[in-house]
């Protein structure tokens, strides 16, 4: 079975919401996204923008590129595939490398 990137998305962000303990209402008012389409995305049964993730993930204060990185890792896993591990390097800079 194929893993949709919209099903790891919503995923992520409502385990992100709900480690919060914020209702789906709190949110979208915040990101000033509508309660269905937010409820819609979280279930993973609509795309979402870029516009559209950058504004929930404001609404949840989470970097976008970390809500990335964890749909990239479930994404991995799902292939079958390490996910990456985040390496720090003297300058303080990030880089990734994979664990296989």
């Amino acid at each position: 079975m194929t893993t949709l990137l919209r099903r790891e998305l919503g995923d992520v962000l409502r385990e992100r919401r709900r480690a919060q303990g914020r209702t789906l209402r709190e949110v979208s008012a915040t990101a000033s996204v509508s309660l269905g389409y937010l409820s819609e995305v979280e279930r993973g049964e609509k795309e979402a923008s870029s516009e559209l993730l950058a504004s929930i993930c404001g609404a949840l204060d989470l970097p976008l590129s970390r809500v990335l990185i964890d749909v990239s890792n479930r994404m991995a896993e799902s292939e079958g595939l390490a996910p990456t591990v985040a390496l720090p390097v003297p300058s303080g800079d990030v880089v990734s490398a994979s664990a296989a």
